[in-house]
């Protein structure tokens, strides 16, 4: 394999922007349980709120998982503080789907292990859908534990 990750080039911003955008609110809809408008409207709200210059924030790095020029995904990762410390945040880490099965979301989480440790940082964390089973499998390969879960019922 000759994957590697290299960072987002300005041309391809508005493209990820909206692919990201619309992978969280897939993500939203389908593993949070939230309905389509609701979940759109959600991530339309965050997008606007992290992303608000319509660029790449500062101390931000979004990156392209790369295979033979080719992209097949995308891991975006920023310092935050997280329970008293500094952490690198993992907001996205996507594999298109024809690329699923071939250790790219563990390369690019490794990756992301590597960055945070670039940076000084001593740990890294992020948010999953409790549905998304196949995600969470990775990352407790990987010996990322859960923290805390969040639970609702439908009445």
């Amino acid at each position: 394999m000759t994957a590697h990750l290299r960072p987002l080039r300005d041309d391809e911003f508005e493209a990820w922007l909206a692919s990201s955008k619309a992978g969280y609110a897939a993500s939203i809809e389908h593993d949070g349980g939230i309905p389509r408008d609701v979940a759109e409207a959600k991530a339309e709200a965050d997008f606007a709120q992290i992303v608000p210059d319509g660029k790449v924030p500062e101390g931000h790095g979004v990156f392209v998982v790369d295979d033979d020029g080719e992209a097949f995904g995308r891991l975006w990762v920023a310092e935050r503080e997280a329970d008293g410390e500094r952490v690198l945040f993992v907001y996205e880490v996507a594999v298109d789907e024809a690329a699923r099965g071939r250790g790219l979301g563990r390369l690019a989480m490794k990756f992301a292990e590597e960055e945070a440790r670039r940076r000084g940082l001593a740990r890294v964390a992020l948010n999953v859908f409790g549905g998304n089973d196949v995600a969470r499998g990775l990352y407790r390969s990987l010996g990322y534990r859960e923290v805390a879960v969040w639970m609702a019922k439908q009445l």
